[in-house]
């Protein structure tokens, strides 16, 4: 249980952690609101609201690690709603789990933020873009410090709504205002599920507290329980591109490159891996609810991994990638016990080596005329000295190379897969990793062919540079934490989330593959897959796309993922609001308006008996007074 706090009073340094999502909140009003007035210093503003958030947040974390019990602190703000028995407060909750997340929100966050001053610097709109930013990271920092189902959700929908505006950011673009009603309209279909996840809540339970829920989840029978759960994670799905969900995500790099580093490194994605986590009473009660998690996450892995192995777009790659990435988080979660702290720290992995190789593809770009295509880049390596040594840090780190953080975060996972018992271990372990092998395959091909074998740069691109300082000294700090982060996390983070999970369970050796055998064979893989794509790749490549077998094809067609929903929801969905349209226009709006024209004609007709002379209107009553007489003696003498 957690220590309780009165907004009115407040006493402690803890008191005052609402301050972590007021100072970017109040950052993004004040940037919106003043306009133009703001456009000379706005950005600071942006950049030193978040870095005051990560300091606070610091600051925070070390006072809850010093307490004796840490199972963390609630503080109620106001009552929300109150109905009957329902009640739902507007407060916040700082707790081991919580504050992971807001070190790296607002960490990864705030370097983000730097980087994006001289990304955006002469585009016109730097200001009003710092302020989506930063409203971002309140929404985010919302979603992750909610008290309860609520709270989280507002965090969740806020989210949505300033991804939307930050990947639609160059609307003017139809493919980045196209990408951004994408993700709008995929996300609502995973919050649809979560919305109705916490109606069952109030419906089977009346409350939508954390404690309170889990500490009655177990009352409920394993049917609710596991429609709860999948609602869970239909809303996961969405906020982490995973399968089935997963088709915003790559598309999302249409917006600027900071943007991209946001979303797929620090923030949005981990969204869905949060709410699992943070509902594991939920999904440790039913065993195929905890299945199709890991299922979801292998699946998703694979996809990320293929696809990945087929794109050309520097961003595109990246981004199926944080696809796979998360799939191997979700797989984590999945697994439960003391799967969810090695989940977390690949997560935390993740954001330090994907926010660092994302901000490197935009160093890239900069200094190459906002060229994209990796067919059209090569011997970048002397000419970007900076930004080739910091991406060689985080390319290492996510193909799993020790003693670089991706070899520490997702090596653990793999194992963890293997420990299932029986097929289990077989398919998922497998998956895991064979998704290591290719890994290490598409990302050296990514990293061979930008910066390494003949210079196949089109004519535009006269003088490639470095970028400058104030981007490349958040690629060097990314950098850094791309190496040491695994091996500064895995144990720690275990020994903090205990509050939170409880202790980790005694290994027990009943995997079908032992821990020495699986890091053998993921090493292996990973040489396997490295050294093919060096083989292939370090002389170049052709500069268009050649055609190529039907695995290839269908890689680059997304495994024909996106055919599929246009196909099956999509154009029936067109189709039928077309029909409903036709139906509306002319059976509904035809019989509505046929009853009025009917009417109004019939109407016209009756005026026309009124002709204003008395000689017509006595007319009119000696005619009904013989009939009336007529009919009285017809029924008297017939």
């Amino acid at each position: 249980m957690v220590e309780e706090i009165a907004y009115s009073a407040a006493t402690g340094w803890l008191g005052t952690f609402w301050l972590l999502l007021a100072i970017p909140l109040a950052s993004a009003a004040i940037l919106l609101l003043l306009g133009k007035r703001a456009d000379r210093w706005g950005h600071w503003l942006g950049v030193l609201s978040v870095a005051a958030s990560f300091v606070l947040g610091l600051t925070y974390f070390f006072t809850l690690r010093g307490l004796e019990n840490r199972s963390g602190v609630e503080l109620k703000l106001w009552d929300y709603i109150g109905v009957g028995s329902f009640h739902v407060d507007m407060g916040l909750l700082f707790d081991p789990l919580s504050a992971m997340f807001v070190l790296l929100i607002t960490g990864v966050g705030s370097l983000i933020h730097l980087y994006a001053v001289g990304y955006m610097a002469h585009d016109p709109g730097r200001r009003k873009f710092f302020a989506y930013f930063n409203l971002f990271i309140a929404a985010m920092l919302l979603l992750v410090l909610g008290n309860n189902y609520v709270m989280l959700y507002f965090g969740w929908e806020g989210v949505g709504l300033a991804s939307y505006l930050l990947i639609s950011f160059w609307y003017l673009r139809p493919s980045a205002a196209t990408a951004g009603k994408k993700a709008f309209l995929m996300n609502r279909v995973g919050d649809a599920g979560f919305a109705i996840a916490i109606f069952m809540m109030f419906a089977y339970l009346g409350t939508v507290n954390y404690d309170e829920v889990f500490n009655n989840v177990h009352n409920l029978s394993s049917g609710v329980v596991l429609a709860m759960a999948l609602l869970l994670l239909l809303g996961a799905t969405g906020k982490s591109g995973q399968f089935p969900l997963q088709a915003w995500l790559p598309d999302a790099m249409e917006g600027p490159t900071p943007v991209s580093a946001l979303i797929h490194a620090a923030t949005m994605v981990t969204g869905g891996v949060y709410l699992i986590a943070r509902s594991h009473a939920i999904f440790d009660l039913n065993e195929t609810a905890q299945l199709i998690v890991v299922a979801v996450g292998a699946l998703t892995l694979l996809m990320g991994c293929i696809i990945g192995a087929a794109k050309d777009d520097i961003k595109r790659v990246l981004a199926w990638s944080t696809v796979s990435q998360i799939g191997y988080m979700f797989l984590g979660v999945g697994l439960g016990g003391g799967a969810y702290a090695l989940a977390l720290i690949h997560l935390l992995a993740h954001g330090f080596f994907k926010a660092n190789m994302f901000l490197g593809a935009g160093s890239v770009m900069h200094g190459m005329n906002d060229q994209v295509n990796i067919r059209r880049f090569g011997a970048l390596w002397r000419i970007m000295p900076i930004t080739y040594w910091t991406f060689a840090a985080g390319w290492l780190a996510i193909i799993g190379m020790w003693p670089l953080s991706g070899y520490f975060s997702k090596e653990p996972i793999i194992a963890a897969a293997f420990e299932r018992e029986g097929w289990q271990g077989w398919v998922f372990g497998g998956a895991a990793l064979l998704g290591a092998g290719l890994t290490a395959f598409y990302m050296t091909r990514l990293f061979i062919l930008t910066f390494h074998g003949p210079k196949r740069w089109t004519e535009d691109i006269k003088h490639p540079h470095e970028s400058p300082y104030i981007m490349t000294v958040p690629l060097i700090l990314l950098a850094i934490g791309s190496f040491f982060a695994g091996m500064l996390l895995t144990g720690n983070v275990q020994e903090w989330l205990t509050p939170v999970y409880g202790p980790e369970p005694a290994e027990e050796a009943h995997g079908v593959i032992g821990h020495t055998t699986v890091t053998i064979l993921s090493f292996a893989l990973m040489f396997i897959g490295a050294g093919l794509a060096w083989a292939l790749f370090r002389k170049g490549t052709a500069l268009e796309e050649q055609p190529a077998g039907v695995v290839v094809t269908a890689a680059r067609k997304n495994l024909y993922t996106d055919s599929f929903n246009e196909a099956v929801f999509e154009a029936p969905g067109r189709y039928l609001t077309r029909a409903l349209v036709y139906l509306d226009n002319r059976g509904i709006d035809g019989l509505v308006n046929g009853l009025a024209a009917g009417v109004g004609g019939g109407s016209g007709r009756l005026r026309r008996a009124q002709t204003g002379f008395v000689r017509s209107y006595a007319l009119s009553i000696l005619g009904g007074a013989v009939l009336v007489v007529a009919a009285t003696l017809a029924v008297r003498f017939g």
